[in-house]
Parts: structure tokens; sequence; C-alpha cells
């Protein structure tokens, strides 16, 4: 009898262990289908941009502003109601239909820098600066699962050749397929962290532009299933004119217009900072035009941990008869949190250049 108790107890002990790791993994480590957006850093500029022509000293600073992104677990989901400037979102609602979270991430890498190329252009097309478009090649976004291209390639992979035709533009690659039909098999060459290798893979049919299947009767359209960008560089026709960009892990389109006023600023000779501190936010176009972003009220937070003294925000907009906020959204933030910024709505490049030229500059 005196064994069996102890054997029950030893039982119950391991089961309250197990049922305590359980517990524990459910509650902090289990992925939940959605993720936490909170305030990010604020970063300064100047160590990622680099200009072959010398800079001035300048007193002030320009500052990119990021939002976190978490998975969320039942703990952080929990959190979410007593932290304060923390948003839950449906990782449904970010992604592509079939998308990955790695897809998603490369997507963003792809996304950031367009965003550099656009911030270079608007520079230099504000200073009259004489460059040229480079296409660098093709990068995969992303890779749909019901291909045979999906047991070899995978998003970040550059492609290098498709039978024995290099391809460098999406023009290039587009046309290649024309004359094929699924099942075929194409040799792919592609780069993967820096290595190249060749496979060969038959071609799958491609869905519809709404990403459904093609049904009985309607045209085909055959190709590896990726979802492919180019890569592109801007090249001044004067070396010292050159500008190149190195934002490290930061994704995202949302930094091109203070990518922008970096740029400029180490090319004119005047300091255009006036020594204060300036953070913000903001989509550019190569004409110079401001785009709406998201999580512009974490951004604010940011900032103001950060002490930037100024902060430019997207004017609002209006996208297909929706109201899409950003300047009211900082503004709102900025009241919340009681911060001294100031916060600017811009509309152009121009806009935050006007500004910063009214400013008295600070002794």
């Amino acid at each position: 009898m005196g064994e069996a108790r102890q054997m029950k107890r030893a039982s119950r002990i391991v089961f309250s262990v197990f049922s305590a790791i359980a517990l524990v993994y459910l509650v902090y480590f289990l992925p939940l289908p959605m993720y936490i957006f909170k305030p990010g850093t604020a970063e300064v500029l100047e160590p990622m941009v680099h200009v072959k022509q010398p800079a001035a000293e300048d007193k002030g600073q320009f500052m990119l502003t990021t939002v976190r992104v978490a998975d969320a677990t039942l703990f952080g989901y929990l959190m979410t109601f007593v932290q304060p400037y923390q948003e839950l979102r449906m990782k449904q609602d970010l992604l592509r239909k079939n998308e990955t979270e790695q897809e998603y991430t490369q997507r963003q890498e792809v996304v950031m820098l367009s965003s550099q190329a656009n911030a270079i252009q608007a520079a230099y097309n504000k200073l009259k600066v004489p460059y040229k478009i480079n296409t660098d090649g093709i990068v995969i976004q992303q890779v749909y699962p019901d291909v045979p291209a999906h047991a070899v390639l995978q998003a970040g992979d550059y492609i290098v050749k498709v039978g024995d035709m290099p391809v460098t533009t999406l023009e290039e690659l587009q046309g290649y397929f024309k004359s094929k039909k699924a099942g075929d098999t194409v040799s792919v060459s592609y780069k993967r962290k820096g290595v190249t290798a060749t496979k060969d893979i038959q071609l799958g049919v491609l869905p519809n532009d709404d990403g459904s299947k093609p049904t009985e009767g309607q045209p085909q359209r055959a190709g590896l299933g990726i979802v492919p960008a180019e890569v592109q560089s801007i090249k001044a026709e004067s070396e010292d004119k050159q500008v190149t960009i190195q934002a490290g892990d930061i994704g995202g389109p949302s930094a091109g217009l203070m990518f922008s006023l970096e740029i400029y600023n180490r090319l004119v000779p005047e300091d255009i900072t006036k020594g204060y501190k300036i953070a913000g936010t903001g989509e550019i176009n190569p004409k110079g035009q401001v785009g709406v972003i998201g999580g512009i009220q974490h951004k604010i937070v940011a900032a103001d941990k950060a002490g930037a003294e100024i902060f430019f925000a997207p004017k609002d907009a209006q996208l297909q008869g929706q109201s899409i906020p950003n300047y009211s959204d900082a503004v709102k933030r900025a009241e919340e949190i009681h911060t001294k910024m100031k916060v600017v709505p811009v509309g152009t490049m121009d806009d935050a250049l006007n500004y910063l030229a009214g400013l008295t500059p600070k002794s």
C-alpha cells in the first residue's frame, strides 16, 4: 500500500509539473494569429546615408521613426489592455493571399529598397542633379504554394537566368515565358545569400489577376508561380553627388520623406536642420509627393522618447472616397502624451523644406 501511495504521489507531481510547463507555454509562448504594434525607435539618419561629397557639420538631426511589431501571445494580448499605446491587428489583414510571414518580411525589405530609390530621386530632382536609373536584378517576394517552384525557390532569391537567357528586368522575365506552357521544364539560375545555383523547374499554371485559379475554358498562363520585383539603383552623373543608403534591417516604405531630407541636407552647403532634432515619416515618390503610412500614432511616441522637437506627418488623404488619417492621428496621440514636439503636416517635400526655411536657427 505504501508503495502504491508513493507511486500515486509521484504521478501527481509529474502531472503537475507537465501541466505547469504546458500552461507556461500556452500563456507566454504559443503565438496567436495576430500582431502587436507598439512604439519602436527614432533612428538618426546621418550614419545610414553615404555621400562622396564632403558634408558640412550639422548641428541638428533628421530621424526616421519605426513601429515595433511582435507576435501576440496570450500574455501579450492581455497586456495590451493595461499597457498604453499598443495595437492588435490580425495577421491575415497584413498578409497577402498565401503569403507566409517570411515572405511578408521580404516584401517589406523590397519596399524599403524602392523607397530609398524614390527618396534619392526626389532629392536629385529638387536639386537638379542629373542621374540615371539602373535595374540591378529581380528578387522574389513570394512563391505560390501549389507550384513546382515552391520546392526550389524562396523569397529573397534573385533570378539570374532562365534557360540560356540572363534576365535583369521584369519585361525580360515575362517575355521569356510567353511561349511556354504548363508542364514545360526550364533551367533557372538563382542567387541566394551570394551563392548561385541552377535547377530544372517545371512550370505551373498561374492564377488569375484576382488570385483565383483559372476555370475550364479560361486562357492559362504558364510560369514559375512567383511574385517578382525589380531592384533599382540610382546613379548620379557626377561621382561626388553619388548617394547610397544602408538602413540595416529596417523595412517598409515610410522612411522615404526623411531619407530625402537627409540627402538634400548633405548635398547643399547650409544646414537645413538649423540645430533642431527633426523626426517624421511618410512615403515619397520621385516627384517629391508625400504619401500616408500606417502606425503613425506609435511613431509619435517613439519620436517624443528620442527628444525630437519637430515631427513631419503626412497630411490626411482621401483614397477611393475613404479618409485615411495621418496628421490628425499624429496630433491626437501628441496631445495624449503631452509632448512639446511640434507636429507639422506635409504633402510634399517642398512643404517640409519651406517649413525648415522659416525656422529661426537655434543658438
